[in-house]
């Protein structure tokens, strides 16, 4: 499926004579103009969407500003804030996205930026989770000893909740005790597996996700697990991605089209043909015998 159809930046012309033009900025000469000027060496192409869409380039290519402009534009939903400035509205503006009659209200609300940041909270929440869990795992632990070994003796009513704490320390085990009183313990994963089970949860049927560098904690076999997700999502649930990545497992998703940042002229390269690429297939070339 695809909702977002193309993406147009300023392009050179536009932003030289809006930068003339607008007094402010140059009284403003020693402010930051973000973004314009990040694209001013080289005019970009008028990017066309396929179900799933790859921007691929190394640092200071300019991939997550552009997906940060896509998002903005359609006003999608995301979590984490990102870097912009106050000439950022006004460069917003001079961009142009198209969209197909299916982006319609159900799928805008089920569509989303997700960013590295969005990852990393998720991760810091889940981490918060287990240690309060410990906490009050502990506490239980200590409790039970307490009641198991008691000295206890009914007086009255008011005695009832502890006589049955004392009764049933002494019936059960320590382990038993506590699991019984707290909730089971979130399954202990890895930072990489936490990561994919959020791409999981987040991404749903029927919707345009904007992923900046999703592989970032993820192992090449988790990648690999993500790459078959995105691509069944496309095929068979109506998502739509665009995805800023350099990893060669992402970039290797059935029938992508991935841009070239780095190119001269930016864009649509196989992604076999990608330097980084190229540089990692010569490399275990170089070593293949020893893995035999």
């Amino acid at each position: 499926m695809v909702y977002l159809q193309s993406f147009a930046l300023p392009g050179l012309s536009a932003e030289t004579n809006f930068l003339a033009g607008d007094r402010e900025n140059k009284r403003t000469c020693y402010t930051s103009r973000y973004p314009f000027g990040i694209f001013l060496s080289r005019e970009l192409p008028l990017f066309q969407f396929e179900p799933v869409t790859i921007l691929c380039g190394g640092n200071g290519s300019g991939k997550t500003t552009i997906l940060n402009l896509m998002g903005e534009k359609l006003g999608l939903r995301r979590g984490a804030v990102f870097n912009r400035s106050s000439f950022f509205e006004r460069y917003l503006d001079l961009c142009r996205a198209e969209t197909a009659p299916a982006f319609r209200r159900e799928v805008r609300e089920s569509s989303r930026v997700i960013t590295s940041d969005d990852v990393f909270d998720y991760l810091l929440d889940f981490r918060y989770m287990n240690e309060g869990i410990e906490h009050r795992r502990r506490e239980l632990l200590e409790e039970y000893a307490d009641a198991r070994y008691a000295s206890f003796q009914m007086r009255s009513l008011e005695d009832v909740d502890r006589l049955r704490q004392v009764v049933d320390a002494q019936r059960k085990s320590g382990s038993r005790y506590v699991r019984d009183r707290v909730m089971n313990d979130v399954p202990g994963k890895s930072n990489g597996e936490s990561a994919f089970l959020f791409f999981t949860r987040e991404i749903g049927e029927g919707g345009l996700y904007l992923l900046d560098e999703p592989e970032n904690s993820l192992s090449p076999r988790l990648q690999l697990e993500l790459k078959q997700f995105l691509e069944d999502s496309a095929r068979f649930y109506r998502c739509q991605f665009v995805i800023a990545t350099h990893s060669p497992f992402l970039l290797s998703i059935r029938g992508a089209r991935v841009y070239d940042l780095d190119g001269d002229p930016v864009g649509v390269r196989p992604w076999t043909q990608l330097p980084h690429v190229r540089a990692y297939y010569e490399f275990f070339r170089e070593h293949e015998d020893e893995f035999t």
